[in-house]
């Protein structure tokens, strides 16, 4: 049985940093690639960042320069480094491992606050 667990998230003040993981099991990790998505309130679901088998990374545009996926294939482990954080990154957040991109398999969410 396949599972993704995300955690990490919280509250945090604009500006701050946040660290969120994706731990899977039942699955052989490094064959997949992994994304985050996020969803707002109201808002469809919206891919912020992928990364490859190889390592490959690829960032929306509204996340560029502030957050980093990365990957431990060892640890079955990815990871979404957030920094300067802003109240508009608000939302719950999805790991997903895929072969084709939008499919595959899904954690169940964290939510990431941003406020003062």
């Amino acid at each position: 049985q396949v599972q993704l667990v995300e955690s990490g998230g919280g509250l945090v003040q604009p500006g701050g940093s946040l660290r969120l993981s994706c731990a899977a099991s039942g699955i052989i990790f490094r064959l997949y690639e992994m994304a985050w998505y996020r969803q707002a309130p109201g808002n469809q679901r919206e891919l912020v960042a992928r990364i490859s088998n190889g390592g490959n990374t690829r960032y929306a545009d509204s996340v560029k320069g502030r957050f980093t996926i990365s990957r431990d294939n060892a640890k079955s482990t990815g990871y979404l480094q957030m920094n300067s954080l802003k109240p508009e990154d608000t939302a719950v957040y999805y790991c997903n491992l895929f072969v084709v991109i939008g499919t595959g398999y899904w954690g169940q969410g964290t939510q990431v606050t941003v406020s003062s």
